[in-house]
């Protein structure tokens, strides 16, 4: 194992050892995990900070990179230093130290309520796909380090690596790191309205701009006008960009 994996995800903020009560809230979770895997089409794994390994791995090819999830949990965070980029290494490793320093500063409490999101390449068959990942934790210590997280992997909406975030359950804020200052900054959630919702989830059902119009009552011109102004809200460029943009962002 590379003498760099200490360095990886909450590193400063997990746990070195799990106590037998520590364990015992976590009887059926990998069971539940398995069955959500199979409900989604995103890549599902766990962190195990404890063992410093993966300790579930979905069957999703997107972030298995030609291997079997068997063959991932193996070779645990070496994976990382296989098969990112080498242009994203130290990216990769300056994500890990700023969500580990931004978890420090939380309440103990409150951080299983948060998530960390950014975009590396990942190299599957020797091309680079740009990949989202996020990771949340999902058992803290009494202490409030972090023993096991999990991770979802999927495409990427962005064109370039990095777009750093951080966001908490349940309400509108969210924290994406300045690369240019190097400092977070605060920010509300985008908003939709009521009827941009609408044209949305029609959008998502295939619906046309005509057949839309003719659902809501308004004019086909009408659709073009909230399209145009929820690609400018979103900075995206196409209808599938803002329906990934909305999945991502749970807006929807």
């Amino acid at each position: 194992m590379s003498e760099n994996v200490n360095g990886f995800f909450f590193a400063e903020s997990a746990m070195k050892e799990a106590s037998n009560e520590e364990s015992l809230p976590v009887n059926n979770y990998l069971e539940v995990t398995d069955a959500l895997s199979r409900a989604i089409y995103m890549s599902v794994f766990i962190i195990d900070y404890q063992k410093r390994n993966f300790e579930y791995v979905s069957e999703n090819p997107l972030f298995l990179c030609g291997n079997t999830p068997e063959e991932v949990k193996k070779m645990g965070y070496d994976f990382y230093f296989k098969y990112v980029q080498k242009s994203d290494a130290d990216l990769l490793s300056k994500i890990n130290r700023l969500g580990s320093e931004f978890y420090e500063r939380i309440p103990a409490e409150e951080r299983k309520y948060y998530t960390l999101s950014y975009d590396i390449h990942l190299l599957n068959n020797n091309k680079a796909i740009l990949v989202n990942q996020k990771l949340t934790p999902l058992f803290l210590t009494d202490e409030g380090k972090i023993w096991k997280a999990m991770g979802v992997v999927s495409l990427s909406t962005n064109t370039d690596s990095g777009n750093i975030t951080i966001s908490r359950q349940g309400t509108n804020d969210y924290w994406w790191y300045d690369t240019q200052r190097e400092m977070w900054r605060n920010e509300e959630k985008i908003k939709l309205t009521e009827r941009e919702m609408d044209v949305l989830r029609y959008y998502a059902q295939g619906y046309t701009i005509n057949k839309i119009a003719e659902k809501i009552f308004v004019s086909p011109d009408t659709i073009k006008f909230y399209r145009r102004k929820l690609f400018e809200k979103m900075q995206v460029s196409n209808i599938s960009e803002a329906l990934a943009f909305v999945t991502n962002n749970k807006l929807l």
